[in-house]
């Protein structure tokens, strides 16, 4: 995978250099981000190679910032590890094919802000990818994705495990009548068509986003940021109760 812009490297570099073959700067661009990033570099033992604006572009095209890294996909982690944590704060965003790298990559990011891991089933979705890495603005290195090789029986084995499961679903209650607090998995459909029928009828409960304008959805990204906060502001709350 080649990775490009210098955010999403920098987190690369720190939380998987093994996994980067090399970093390529360009020898025009002397600024002190690229410094920063090529004494990183060198300090996590990651190659360095430095090549003219001409050699980046062919590799990443234009927006590439000045520096561009070869390195492997990122692996997913096994289902059976997203039920892990202590019961009562476990979070999870499962996306149920979800096919665009770009929500992909905002919801990672969501994730990353609110604390969650991330599901995804095993066919159907957008691969980890340098398009993804770059829409999480780095937040793909460190978001724990789990990729689940049947989405409705994994959304049953959370349940047994103590999850309570929430759909975002035009027909389902204002979600923020909604207890979102304890052991929660949101599932979150796929641009247009929404959650599928066999995943849908496994969910604890649905739960809409009140919409007030004309606008009759949101994107995905959108609703997972929404729907997440929401989750956060309760869990907050009821923290500071028990403290």
């Amino acid at each position: 995978m080649i990775l490009s812009r210098l955010h999403p490297i920098e987190e690369a570099v720190r939380a998987r250099p093994r996994e980067i073959e090399w970093v390529l700067f360009d020898t025009g661009r002397r600024d002190r981000r690229i410094h920063d990033l090529r004494r990183l570099c060198r300090e996590n033992g990651v190659a360095v190679r430095h090549g003219d604006r001409r050699a980046l572009e062919q590799i990443a095209g234009k927006a590439h910032q000045g520096v561009a890294a070869r390195m492997a996909v990122r692996g997913y982690l096994e289902e059976e590890a997203a039920a892990a944590g202590p019961p009562g704060g476990r979070f999870l965003l499962v996306l149920d094919e979800v096919q665009d790298p770009h929500n992909l990559g905002a919801v990672l990011r969501v994730a990353d802000a609110v604390g969650a891991g991330v599901v995804v089933p095993e066919r159907g979705t957008a691969p980890l990818s340098e398009t993804v890495a770059r829409s999480s603005a780095g937040a793909v290195e460190r978001v724990p994705v789990y990729r689940a090789k049947n989405l409705r029986r994994f959304v049953d084995h959370i349940k047994d495990q103590g999850f309570r499961v929430i759909g975002l679903d035009p027909a389902g209650r204002d979600l923020y009548d909604l207890d979102l607090t304890g052991d929660l998995a949101l599932v979150l459909g796929a641009e247009g068509r929404g959650i599928r029928r066999l995943v849908r009828e496994g969910c604890d409960e649905l739960g809409r986003l009140p919409m007030r304008g004309k606008v009759a959805s949101l994107n995905v990204s959108t609703a997972a940021a929404a729907a997440a906060y929401e989750a956060l502001r309760q869990r907050s709350a009821e923290g500071k109760k028990r403290s």
